[in-house]
C-alpha cells in the first residue's frame, strides 16, 4: 500500500510541473484585448477600450472623448452599463 501512495505523489508532484496546454495562451501585446461595458438598457450598444489580458487600460493612450467615455462607463456600472468583460479583440 506504502508503494500505491508513493506512485500516486509522484504521479501528482509530476502533473503539477506539467504546464496545461489546453489553457495556456501565447502572450499578448498591449491592445490585444477589449473591456467592454454592454449597455442595460439599449441592446447592441457598448463601450469597448483596448486593454491588456487583465483588463488594465491605458488612459493616457486614450483620445480626450474616449477617456471622457471610459470613465463615465465605470462610474455607471450597474446603472447604466454592465460590469465590464474582458475579450479578445476583432
Amino acid at each position: 500500500m506504502d508503494t500505491f501512495l508513493m506512485d500516486h505523489r509522484e504521479a501528482n508532484k509530476a502533473a503539477m510541473l506539467q504546464p496545461n496546454t489546453e489553457t495556456m495562451r501565447p502572450p499578448a501585446g498591449p491592445g490585444a484585448y477589449e473591456l467592454r461595458f454592454q449597455s442595460l438598457f439599449h441592446t447592441g450598444k457598448a463601450l469597448a477600450f483596448p486593454c491588456n489580458a487583465r483588463g488594465d487600460v491605458q488612459l493616457d493612450s486614450l483620445s480626450a472623448k474616449a477617456l471622457e467615455n471610459y470613465l463615465f462607463a465605470r462610474a455607471v456600472v450597474g446603472h447604466e452599463y454592465a460590469t465590464p468583460v474582458i475579450q479578445p479583440r476583432e
